[in-house]
């Protein structure tokens, strides 16, 4: 997927761990673990502005878009 996220970083950056964030925008640890592992094929939109509100960040910040890799990865599940 051409879509890189990037929460790894910003978790590393704040000094927090991925439990702390899950419990704190009230998502479980699986799925909050599938995204950031970027095997996530969707996010909504209040759980991407509640990983912006606690991490105090932009959208920008978490999620980057490489133009090199191919879009058609559907064959990795």
């Amino acid at each position: 997927m051409a879509i890189i996220v990037r929460l790894d970083e910003m978790l590393h950056q704040r000094r927090m761990s991925l439990t702390q964030l899950a419990e704190a925008i009230d998502i479980t640890l699986a799925n909050l673990s599938i995204l950031k592992t970027g095997k996530a094929r969707a996010m909504r939109f209040t759980t991407l502005e509640a990983i912006c509100r606690v991490l105090e960040c932009q959208p920008g910040d978490l999620l980057r878009f490489d133009s090199t890799m191919t879009g058609g990865d559907d064959d990795d599940d």
